[in-house]
């Protein structure tokens, strides 16, 4: 892929955190939910035109209450509907790896390194993020496609991803080709 952007590089692996309907709609900060889904929804495109992996990660009840994994409450937005062949990952925790095949799958699809986003910045975002990175994954978050329950927790957990090594970027520079 000459001239392209060193997320694109062959290896990378786009993680979306979370990006449930009912969970982009809940109020948070320092971006709406709808806001997160449009850079998502950007990064995931790009990624699926560069022939490289998406995983969809969602939440669901343990006990079942909110219909199990399948039912329309645990939708993920429309904008970033699984394609055939997407990899879906149902936790039931707050990371992404803990009880789930998460890193096996990673390693199946040769992943190098992660770009990550999803909602929240503070909690599944920041817990997969630190999984991400003692498993020894380069990561990368994409800053305007997360978003916090609220603010201050969100520049908090921007600040914490600063001092594991995490690269912390926007849509825009992660997508721009490389000059």
């Amino acid at each position: 892929m000459p001239n392209s952007p060193a997320a694109l590089a062959p290896g990378t692996v786009l993680v979306l955190i979370d990006l449930q309907r009912w969970i982009v709609d809940r109020p948070g900060g320092p971006l709406t939910g709808a806001a997160v889904v449009r850079s998502a929804a950007r990064l995931k495109t790009a990624f699926e035109a560069a022939g490289l992996p998406v995983v969809l990660v969602r939440y669901a009840r343990l006990d079942g209450s909110d219909g199990g994994p399948d039912s329309s409450v645990n939708r993920f937005a429309p904008e970033l509907a699984p394609l055939p062949g997407t990899e879906v990952i149902t936790k039931y925790g707050i990371d992404a790896f803990a009880g789930t095949d998460l890193a096996e799958r990673l390693t199946r699809l040769g992943a190098a390194g992660l770009v990550v986003a999803g909602i929240s910045t503070e909690y599944g975002v920041a817990e997969t993020v630190r999984t991400a990175v003692a498993l020894g994954y380069p990561t990368t978050v994409v800053e305007d496609a997360v978003t916090a329950v609220t603010a201050p927790g969100h520049t908090a957990a921007l600040d914490a991803f600063h001092r594991l090594g995490v690269t912390v970027t926007r849509t825009e520079s992660l997508l721009t080709p490389a000059v």
